[in-house]
């Protein structure tokens, strides 16, 4: 990461994730963003972010889940 800041459409590439989902990881505050004309995301915070959300399902930033509630219910429903 060798920028200041990025967009959210380059946090997403940089997260390999959906624009969407990016946009919602700045709307629910598991991200944080300032707005200069359009929503930034400083390289420190995507930092902290990715530190910080270790081991956490963010597939739904609006119901995030730790990975072990995750796989252990994903491994009960698997067809035997």
């Amino acid at each position: 990461m060798d920028k200041p800041l990025y967009t959210v459409p380059e946090v997403a590439k940089l997260l390999k994730t959906s624009k969407k989902t990016a946009y919602d990881l700045c709307r629910t505050g598991q991200l944080k963003c300032l707005k200069l004309g359009s929503l930034k995301v400083r390289a420190e915070e995507v930092q902290r972010f990715l530190k910080e959300s270790e081991g956490l399902d963010l597939s739904n930033p609006y119901h995030i889940e730790p990975l072990s509630e995750v796989s252990s219910r994903r491994i009960e429903k698997a067809p035997r």
